[in-house]
């Protein structure tokens, strides 16, 4: 199928579907969105698509070769809306933070299509000019070559998977989502000192806290350990 795709320099305006839409990769990206948020993954079919678009499924091929290629333009619009109105500060502890957890909520906002999604690698536009800004601010810096893609590794890995865990949670059905919840009061909260000391000790806070992401803390974590890192570089090329 990957012939029938047409360059976008070669596309021109059609005549609207039957609801009205001329067809654009933006919005077909958006739709896409929308319906998988809407009906849950197994929604982003090439089929379904085009019936909420109006358009013969046919025609979306002028666009993405099949519904994987679609899959990948989806995952490069979550980086892209991660990414949005973002500005280096020259402080690049605080510029990763703030990108890290851009990332967890853009996904959070899309859970079925994080689930989709977050595991994906498109090598497309949002998601190349990503990788750019956090290596360099990771260069910028003064890591050296090697220490800066070790660290964008683990930075962008603890952000995707935390992004993908949390928003699999939220994308449960309600009932589940309150039942797993609730075993936190409802089951270890009641737990004894005779039998588990460790978790009695700590019940009120595990409620609080397990309610919950993990991420930021997890986040502040690794950049703690990022930062110790860079200064004992710095310290030995001092030396």
């Amino acid at each position: 199928m990957s012939d029938r795709v047409v360059p976008e320099d070669r596309r021109r305006r059609r005549r609207p579907t039957r609801q009205g839409t001329v067809l654009t990769r933006e919005g077909i990206i958006g739709t896409a969105l929308r319906l998988v948020e809407q009906h849950g993954t197994e929604a982003l079919t090439v089929r379904r698509l085009g019936a909420a678009l109006g358009a013969d499924p046919s025609s979306l091929y002028r666009y993405f070769r099949n519904a994987d290629d679609l899959l990948l333009a989806v995952a490069d619009e979550l980086i892209g809306q991660a990414q949005a109105g973002w500005r280096p500060s020259g402080d690049w502890r605080a510029d990763l933070r703030e990108i890290g957890l851009r990332i967890h909520a853009a996904y959070q906002s899309h859970p079925q299509a994080a689930v989709l999604a977050a595991h994906r690698t498109t090598g497309r536009e949002n998601e190349t000019r990503a990788v750019e800004a956090i290596l360099g601010l990771l260069r910028d810096a003064g890591f050296p070559d090697r220490e800066a893609v070790r660290v964008y590794h683990a930075f962008v890995d603890q952000a995707l998977g935390f992004a993908a865990l949390d928003a699999a949670a939220q994308a449960l059905p309600e009932p589940a989502r309150n039942a797993d919840r609730d075993v936190w009061p409802d089951a270890y909260a009641h737990l004894t000192a005779e039998t588990h000391p460790h978790i009695a000790a700590t019940a009120g806070l595990l409620v609080a806290d397990m309610g919950r992401s993990g991420y930021p803390f997890a986040l502040d974590l690794l950049l703690d350990a990022v930062a110790a890192r860079l200064a004992n570089h710095r310290t030995a090329e001092g030396g």
